[in-house]
């Protein structure tokens, strides 16, 4: 059974996972939808930095998350003189790594989504003397909603699984920063394998369930769009 920092731990997973997805999609929402429309020539770059966690090893990223965070690195030595604290170590400084590792779970659904719209609704819009704003929440967004359920799901799911760059970032402080990946490392290696098969059980259903959403939806979706065609 669980015991009371494994209760900590799932709250303060499903906090950050929550704090998280929400900032992901406030911020991958307007980056998706100006890489959907841009003709920028440098627009292949800022993808491939978007990217990167994909193919990062997370004790990499956690890694120079540590040093730009903590109190000798640029940010953290600022927030310091500034007369704060430096945010390694805290939930904040979870919430930070979270959202650049998750970042391409987020933005790349969006994209694909807004890219799939095609320019011919938003340009009957615009005839209609729309302005930009109107025809993206009122024929953007809605035209996109599949994209938005699964950015915020893999957003969602993505950070509740997160293990090398919480780890790096925030450390392993019951009841502050240990979250569920974390716990399950600590029971296994105490050989409390029934108390990691309860986590570990749990994040598995847990992630089987968000994915079958997914699938579900963008399915009923398609179907949709079909009987309207």
């Amino acid at each position: 059974m669980l015991n009371e920092f494994d209760i900590t731990a799932l709250f303060i997973t499903l906090k950050l996972a929550g704090v998280s997805t929400l900032i992901l999609l406030l911020l991958g929402t307007p980056l998706a939808w100006w890489l959907s429309q841009t003709r920028w020539k440098l627009k292949t770059i800022l993808e491939a930095i978007i990217a990167l966690p994909l193919v990062l090893p997370p004790t990499v990223l956690g890694f120079y998350l540590l040093i730009t965070l903590g109190p000798n690195g640029p940010v953290g030595g600022m927030l310091e003189s500034l007369g704060g604290a430096s945010i390694a170590f805290t939930f904040t400084g979870l919430v930070v790594g979270s959202v650049i590792y998750s970042m391409p779970f987020v933005v790349q659904p969006l994209q694909n989504a807004f890219s799939g719209i095609g320019r011919r609704p938003m340009e009957v819009a615009a005839t209609l003397r729309a302005s930009p704003l109107d025809r993206f929440f009122s024929i953007a967004v809605p035209l996109a909603r599949s994209g938005f359920i699964t950015a915020a799901v893999l957003g969602f799911a993505h950070t509740v699984g997160e293990f090398g760059v919480v780890l790096m970032i925030g450390g392993n402080i019951p009841g502050e920063t240990q979250v569920l990946s974390i716990a399950i490392y600590d029971h296994v290696e105490a050989l409390e394998y029934g108390q990691a098969h309860w986590l570990a059980g749990g994040l598995l259903l847990l992630s089987f369930l968000m994915l079958m959403m997914v699938y579900i939806f963008n399915r009923r979706f398609s179907l949709m769009q079909s009987d309207n065609q």
